[in-house]
């Protein structure tokens, strides 16, 4: 069942089984903040098993891209549109949260974005990324990291 995300009142529906379950929820509303904030877009994930096309997608663009195989299992995922950008995210157990923003237009931005909740290691799959820190306050301390995508999806 789709679940619209409150950054008023961060909440872990969704996340429970995470053992990062709250720094995890922090991350999502900070996300949902800023597209209401920009775009005014209603953030709304559903659960990894009603998601599959999403997480397909954003898989194949990893694997393809960088031949990155995510090891924890994703929780919860979305797809929408603003403007002229295709943006999919999708959330995973281990509290890492994986974004791809994808123009429409061919000569657009597309990218594919990391970010690690407030205290979680770096998964070893991603160990090769710098990551830069960015403070939030629904989401503690923020690390992120991002590629390019070459190629069309």
């Amino acid at each position: 069942m789709p679940y619209a995300v409150d950054f008023g009142t961060v909440s872990t529906v969704g996340l429970e089984s995470s053992p990062a379950a709250a720094a995890l929820a922090g991350l999502r509303a900070n996300e949902a903040r800023y597209f209401k904030n920009k775009y005014d877009h209603v953030f709304t994930v559903e659960p990894a098993s009603d998601a599959g096309p999403t997480i397909d997608w954003v898989h194949r663009i990893l694997a393809e891209e960088r031949g990155i195989v995510i090891a924890a299992p994703p929780l919860e995922a979305t797809a929408f549109q603003v403007e002229d950008l295709k943006i999919a995210y999708v959330f995973y157990e281990n509290g890492l949260s994986i974004n791809v923003m994808y123009a429409l237009d061919d000569l657009g931005k597309r990218a594919v974005g990391f970010k690690l909740s407030d205290g979680m290691e770096i998964p070893e799959e991603l160990a090769s990324f710098k990551f830069a820190r960015q403070k939030s306050k629904l989401a503690g301390t923020i690390r992120g990291s991002y590629f390019v995508i070459k190629n069309k999806y």
